[in-house]
């Protein structure tokens, strides 16, 4: 399928832990792509938010019918290029996702606990309390071998890393029109 843009149907994942950048590097990502973007965290509904901003871990209940919402995102928008900033920190979460959206691709932005920690301590004004990071890290499962996606390392600069993530998506669609 082609996108509105000419180049190919984009459905891109942005994903990790908190604080690991994920809405700075999606929604860079997506303008250098020339993709819409959207935040993950705009789409959970408000028992979500309001336990999270409780400092209270979301369960897989909670989580499932927001993991269904991206995952219609993304299919609704593939053809003109979407890029979505979202945790999908298990297996079962990024299933759930290409369950509805299977040509959906991931790039996990990864990054030491102590840079994560930091980071997290620094931020102000975002509903995911820092004390929160540590349930995120125990649950996170990297991206399996069969599963179509990149892990970035986000100590770089900003730059680089959506460089890192841009060129992946481009060398992919390349061998994927060849």
């Amino acid at each position: 399928m082609e996108s509105m843009s000419g180049g190919r149907a984009r459905a891109i994942v942005v994903m990790g832990v908190s604080a690991a950048g994920k809405s700075t590097i999606a929604a860079r990502l997506a303008g250098e792509l020339g993709c819409r973007w959207i935040d993950a965290d705009d789409l959970h509904p408000a028992s979500n938010v309001a336990k999270m901003a409780a400092g209270e871990p979301l369960t897989d209940d909670d989580r499932w019918p927001w993991l269904d919402e991206v995952g219609r995102r993304l299919a609704n928008d593939a053809g003109r290029g979407i890029v979505i900033a979202c945790s999908a920190l298990r297996r079962a979460y990024r299933d759930r996702i290409r369950r509805l959206a299977p040509e959906a691709v991931f790039v996990h932005l990864t990054a030491a606990p102590e840079l994560l920690e930091r980071r997290a301590a620094a931020r102000t004004g975002h509903f995911m309390p820092a004390s929160l990071l540590a349930s995120q890290i125990a649950l996170l499962e990297h991206l399996d071998d069969d599963e179509v996606g990149v892990a970035v390392d986000v100590a770089a600069d900003i730059p680089a890393i959506v460089g890192t993530a841009r060129d992946w998506i481009l060398a992919r669609e390349r061998g994927a029109s060849s």
